[in-house]
């Protein structure tokens, strides 16, 4: 298909398209400073042509006529000429360079605050290192080839424009020699910018592999560690690598291919023009200043011709990456306000689940016809066996996806039909995932309430029963927590998560096995504090181990999607079912645990 003609007008169609949208969202707000740019342009274009007219009157007037008042002019004039070009070209290059710097900034920001209010989905579907790739690699290629595109339509091609104007200002026929040839390196280089960006779009995209490979080995270092896998995940590394190695190598030398093209042909046509010019001046018909004023036009000609054939390599590199990051801009939230959505107000109110179904993509239903109902004020448990569905359950209260069928209610309010705003305003979540940032401990428990005085902040500690540890230590609060909380113990990193939730005093809370990987202190200390939590909210705890539910006002028991039994804690087990066959079973897994601690 890239190789019949439809295909070849639909790249030029989306090279054109690509190209427009740049200028207009972004280039055309510039315009002061790009027209002082321009201005900067044309005065340093016009002083390269200068320098190339002056060539005539050195060469006549200096060293043949020797004339000394010539002499004077001449330097004088060089001096003046060069200073000029010098101002020149450091506004251009300032100019310039903000523009392009600021272009691709503000498509940085605009990228990641996209990303941020991406669907769940998109970050459970995609890699981070592909995500860190596109905002990295994909906006840091697009910066340089904005900045050089600039730089080189502007000042090369006005640059080149007079230079032309010159030579053939002094002889049309010599000129026009001079410039026969470069036509025939039109098709070639289009050819070679169209092989490089698609070289550039796979380079870009083995990047992301290579990111992503990083950054999970550096995430589970532990675990590399742990199974001795260094040497593998380094094998891993080395294919990644060369794979990349291979890649840019092919970019090299695709981008190096117009080197050629252009010195040959430069050199034929300044071979043409001293044998044509050259016989001009041995005829008398020119003289020898006039001759080198066009050789130096043409020398100074070669050089912004040069950077404007290898500028549509470059180009293509950008349009590459602008092809991914504009993908990134243009996609949208599915999950978004529905038309005359109302903001909710959760206090007092129950939530309910009535005939939900729901998949993930195409699989079986992780949710078949679920109905239950958590009371409004009252604490509600979903347990049962792993890939029962319980923390699906979660993911929908606050419209992390949406549902296939059915509907979930808070407060006689489908939340479909309220801003989802308004709702995760109105929810709390404590998870057994840990979301401590690489900041002090007083920023990860104000995260959601940034404005929130240092006095509730630490009230929220007490309650949440760690703000013992954190005076403790040297610098209190203001202690780096390191990524994902790595400085802390679990118990402590899941407490500070507890005093977020305390902080941001939601009326619905959600907890997701917020105890399973704690020891026994730290597990107490945790449900001590989330005992202090739960008070008056109307709180759903999904939870693996029973014992930490037998206090729940109502217990679930879900297995496939759907609830099985439900009961309070007693009743389900004077039922004799499934919830009472699985407390017997982890009862009887814990006796031998606990026989070991009382003979230690």
């Amino acid at each position: 298909m890239q190789n019949s003609p439809a295909g070849k007008i639909a790249f030029d169609q989306s090279t054109r398209a690509l190209m427009r949208r740049l200028l207009l969202e972004h280039v055309r707000p510039h315009w002061p400073r790009l027209a002082l740019a321009v201005l900067c342009m044309i005065v340093g274009a016009l002083a390269t042509a200068a320098l190339a007219k002056l060539m005539e009157p050195i060469i006549d007037g200096v060293f043949v006529d020797r004339d000394r008042g010539m002499l004077t002019w001449v330097a004088v004039a060089v001096l003046v000429v060069f200073f000029m070009k010098g101002m020149a070209t450091y506004g251009q290059s300032v100019l310039m360079n903000f523009v392009g710097q600021r272009i691709v900034s503000d498509l940085q920001v605009d990228l990641y605050g996209r990303l941020i209010r991406a669907d769940l989905a998109t970050f459970n579907d995609t890699p981070t290192g592909t995500l860190v790739s596109r905002l990295v690699n994909d906006v840091g290629m697009l910066r340089g080839a904005v900045s050089m595109t600039l730089t080189s339509i502007g000042k090369d091609a006005l640059t080149l424009i007079l230079l032309i104007a010159v030579m053939f200002r002094q002889d049309w026929a010599l000129a026009a020699v001079a410039f026969f040839i470069f036509p025939i390196a039109v098709l070639p280089i289009a050819q070679i910018g169209k092989r490089m960006r698609k070289v550039a779009t796979r380079t870009q995209v083995q990047i992301a592999q290579l990111t992503t490979l990083f950054g999970q080995t550096f995430q589970g270092a532990r675990h590399v560690k742990a199974y001795g896998m260094e040497g593998y995940e380094t094998g891993r590394a080395r294919v990644a690598v060369e794979g990349l190695f291979g890649l840019v190598q092919r970019a090299a030398r695709t981008r190096s291919a117009a080197h050629p093209i252009m010195e040959t042909l430069g050199g034929c046509a300044i071979v043409a023009v001293i044998v044509y010019g050259g016989h001009q001046v041995i005829d008398g018909q020119r003289t020898a200043g006039a001759f080198f004023s066009f050789i130096t036009a043409l020398l100074l000609a070669y050089e912004p011709m040069k950077k404007l054939a290898a500028l549509n390599s470059s180009l293509q590199e950008g349009l590459a990456a602008a092809t991914r990051v504009f993908a990134v801009l243009d996609s949208a939230p599915r999950i978004v306000d529905n038309p005359g959505a109302i903001d909710l107000d959760a206090r007092g109110a129950s939530i309910r689940f009535a005939n939900v179904t729901f998949r993930y993509r195409d699989d079986r239903p992780a949710l078949d016809g679920l109905s239950f109902e958590v009371p409004a004020g009252k604490t509600a448990a979903l347990v049962g066996p792993s890939g029962a569905g319980k923390s699906t359950v979660l993911n929908l209260i606050p419209r992390f996806y949406d549902i296939d069928s059915g509907s979930i209610a808070i407060g006689g309010h489908d939340i479909r039909q309220v801003t989802i705003r308004s709702l995760r305003e109105n929810i709390a979540l404590v998870s057994q995932e840990v979301s401590l940032f690489d900041d002090s401990i007083v920023a990860n428990i104000k995260y959601g309430c940034p404005d929130t005085g240092d006095a509730d902040v630490e009230r929220a500690a007490r309650h949440a029963g760690v703000h013992d540890f954190i005076v403790g230590l040297p610098e209190g609060y203001d202690t780096l927590v390191g990524e994902h909380g790595v400085k802390l113990s679990g118990g402590q990193r899941q407490r500070i998560m507890i005093a977020r939730a305390m902080l941001k005093n939601a009326p619905i809370l959600l907890l997701d096995e917020a105890t399973s990987s704690l020891d026994g202190e730290s597990e107490r200390q945790v449900r001590d504090a989330l005992a202090t939590l739960m008070h008056g909210r109307t709180t759903l705890v999904v939870a693996h181990r029973l014992s930490t539910v037998t206090s729940a006002d109502i217990i679930y028991y879900m297995a496939n999607g759907r609830i099985i039994e439900s009961g309070g804690h007693a009743e389900l087990l004077a039922r004799g079912g499934a919830y009472a066959r699985l407390y017997a079973l982890q009862s009887a897994d814990d006796q031998p645990a606990l026989r070991a601690v009382a003979t230690a």
